[in-house]
């Protein structure tokens, strides 16, 4: 009897900016090396939660762990944001009123 594969996953450094002003409020995440993520890919960064002042911006490194998504996984990603991006095009092109 042949078992399902297991997603695989691996741990890697990152390091997270966060910036919270009256410009900008944002938290990126960059992975070290040259890890390429594709959809269904999960990333998961490790750590207590951040929390900054207002007006203010700070650079964190962390370890982060990314399960990468098999083939199955794959195509339900893509068929989900193929239907999500189908359901803008009907929202964006309706010929009615909003109410």
């Amino acid at each position: 009897m042949r078992s399902m594969p297991t997603a695989k996953q691996f741990d890697i450094p990152c390091t997270i900016t966060v910036e919270q002003s009256s410009e900008h409020f944002h938290a990126h995440v960059e992975l070290a090396g040259d890890v390429e993520l594709e959809p269904g890919d999960k990333v998961r960064v490790h750590g207590d939660p951040i929390t900054i002042p207002f007006g203010q911006s700070a650079v964190f490194e962390r370890a982060a762990t990314v399960t990468r998504a098999g083939p199955f996984g794959r195509l339900l990603t893509r068929l989900a944001a193929y239907f999500d991006l189908r359901e803008l095009y009907e929202v964006s092109f309706n010929p009615g009123r909003i109410k």
